[in-house]
């Protein structure tokens, strides 16, 4: 039996010892890793049609809105105001708080939501609570009058379907589900 290594071989095993250490230590820190494009909605693709990350400054009561490049808005400044309700009107107020904590926003017309809609929300997330909310992990459904369809929001995203049916409708959901605003 062989003990002794040759200097040839030493330095082989010193060389791939280097090698993989550089290698794990690149994996680990992130190297390899998509690079985050600045203003572009946190660089999150995703189902939906994307808008431009407005912020999230917060307002203090009274104090103006901003004008908002959606209807409804998808982000921009707005006073935190927490959803405490499932199936109730919200105002831009509890949409925007609601959107930049991670939760996903889907609303309707009627006075109640379409059948087989929360069904779907269910399906993505727990059924509503306002601490599932506040956590930013529910699915919130939401009247607005004039919406045709469903829409459905997250940060800086919305899509748009005829109905809970539609197969965008639940990826939207289960993609943006806890994403939220970007923390800066």
């Amino acid at each position: 039996m062989r003990l002794a290594f040759t200097t040839l071989e030493r330095i082989a095993v010193v060389l791939a010892s280097l090698v993989l250490s550089i290698g794990l230590i690149a994996l680990l820190s992130g190297f390899f890793a998509g690079r985050d494009q600045a203003g572009v909605s946190g660089g999150q693709h995703g189902p939906g049609e994307a808008f431009a990350d407005q912020g999230s400054a917060l307002l203090a009561p009274g104090q103006p809105r901003p004008g908002y490049d959606s209807n409804p808005p998808t982000s921009g400044a707005h006073a935190p105001q927490p959803v405490l309700r499932d199936g109730a009107q919200l105002t831009d107020d509890q949409l925007l708080s609601a959107l930049a904590l991670g939760d996903v926003v889907i609303i309707y017309a009627a006075p109640a939501p379409p059948p087989g809609l929360r069904t779907l929300a269910t399906a993505v997330a727990s059924p509503f609570s306002p601490a599932l909310a506040a956590a930013g992990q529910a699915v919130i459904l939401a009247r607005r009058t004039g919406t045709t369809g469903l829409i459905g929001l997250a940060w800086a995203h919305m899509a748009r379907v005829t109905g809970p049916q539609d197969p965008l409708l639940r990826q939207f959901a289960a993609f943006w589900l806890g994403r939220g605003a970007p923390r800066r």
